[in-house]
């Protein structure tokens, strides 16, 4: 049994279980028969036979076929004729899903909790204005902890950075690939601005952080529309950089979404007020009171991203958690997004999904709040998030319900290509399963 610590200095989402040796993996539950995996293995054309097919959609086809070409979904649909040369999958008997979406983490960001010098989420300094702060710049794709989350069928991630108002730009990454490049589907994805408790009280609380907020899209708003003039300094004075403001100025433009961190009702109204000034596209982050305001996200169909199972009331911001949030919000018409807000735990994205379940959640929305809400929320809806024709090849094959514990991957493809389930803790695990005998 691994147990975590909590510590201030690291931010929650990036929150990690730091380890060596220690983080070994739970004893593995017994194991089905895999699917056979027929010759020959170079073969352009993957064919995933007669699986029980969720789709992301909220739609589920028994004993359907998927075909998978050149890293894209071919076509899906019963008794389809599979290629001679194509690799194939006997998925009968078995669950397959699209790749699972954890959208806030530091994943490739962070290494070790209390190592600074493994930590790229953060610019640092005291400016509260980090918008040109890109996460895609600092992502390891050799990470460690990338391949543990990869065994659990998380295929792509959101990339977020930490620290200040505006934080920067996170990214979207497929856990796959040798380079940045290769891994990196979008390296600007949202624009992350934190009103919440992370602030630990800066710019005057929350009516002090929105002010800020405010001002800092105004001035952007102002440069976009004569650059010209603050080249000649002839300007009226900003209280961010050039780069800052041409990076909200591209939120502002409707380019990429702002993803508002904040928790209170009151605080979430308040940021849909703003959003609307501005004519921003506005998606809530945290929103552990969002159930009480609903209705109002819902009549602006504002994606909530939303862990269903916080750990209760942890500060004034949070008084009203409560653990059907998600439920709640699904009722009213919300588009919801389930995630771990973790580096280390990302792996657990499904066990949290698993619990919106049990707490009233029906199963297939819990389904699409890990696979096409967020890639929908984030714009990246053509490319991702369900398992249909023409959408990147992020697909996964369970041994049993994908949301129980007691089921895991048995093939997991990431723009097509087949990887590798084994990581650090199964290294660990069948390094020190046996142990020498003391004499």
């Amino acid at each position: 049994m691994i147990k975590y610590r909590t510590f201030r200095a690291v931010p929650l989402f990036c929150m990690a279980a730091f380890l060596v040796a220690v983080d070994t993996p739970a004893q593995p539950a017994p194991t089905p028969a895999k699917p056979a995996v027929t010759a020959p293995i170079a073969s352009s054309t993957i064919a995933i036979v007669g699986g029980d097919v969720h789709t992301g959609t909220g739609e589920v086809l028994d004993k359907t076929t998927i075909l998978i070409e050149k890293g894209v979904i071919q076509k899906v649909g019963k008794n389809l004729d599979v290629p001679a040369a194509a690799t194939t999958i006997n998925a009968t008997g078995f669950h397959v899903t699209p790749g699972f979406v954890d959208s806030v983490t530091c994943l490739g960001l962070l290494e070790v909790s209390l190592e600074a010098d493994t930590h790229a989420y953060d610019r640092g300094g005291d400016d509260p204005n980090r918008a040109a702060f890109r996460a895609a710049d600092g992502y390891n794709p050799a990470s460690a902890i990338i391949g543990i989350a990869r065994s659990h069928g998380v295929t792509s991630a959101g990339i977020v950075p930490y620290g200040g108002l505006f934080s920067g730009q996170s990214a979207w990454a497929d856990l796959d690939g040798a380079t940045r490049d290769e891994a990196l589907a979008q390296t600007s994805l949202a624009l992350h601005v934190h009103l919440d408790e992370s602030l630990d009280g800066k710019h005057g609380g929350a009516a002090g952080a929105f002010l800020r907020a405010r001002e800092a899209f105004d001035d952007a708003r102002t440069f976009a529309k004569n650059k010209a003039a603050w080249e000649r300094n002839q300007s009226r004075p900003f209280t961010s950089s050039r780069l800052d403001m041409d990076a909200i100025a591209h939120a502002l433009a409707g380019k990429i979404p702002v993803v508002f961190h904040v928790h209170r009702a009151s605080d979430i109204l308040a940021a849909i007020a703003l959003a609307k000034e501005f004519s921003l596209r506005p998606i809530i982050a945290g929103g552990e009171e969002a159930w009480k305001v609903a209705n109002q996200l819902a009549s602006s169909k504002i994606p909530v991203l939303v862990n269903p199972i916080a750990a209760g009331p942890t500060s004034f911001d949070t008084l009203a958690t409560r653990d059907d949030n998600a439920t709640l919000l699904h009722a009213a018409g919300v588009p919801i997004v389930i995630t771990t807000f973790d580096t280390h735990n990302a792996r657990k994205l499904r066990q949290l999904a698993g619990n919106a379940v049990r707490a009233g959640l029906p199963y297939e929305a819990a389904i699409s709040a890990i696979t096409r809400t967020p890639a929908e929320a984030f714009g990246m809806a053509a490319q991702y998030g369900t398992i249909t024709p023409g959408k990147v090849a992020n697909v996964v094959v369970w041994s049993g319900d994908p949301l129980q514990n007691s089921a895991h991957p048995t093939a997991v493809f990431i723009r097509g290509r087949r990887v590798d389930l084994a990581n650090r803790q199964t290294a660990l695990f069948h390094r020190y399963r046996t142990l020498p005998v003391q004499r």
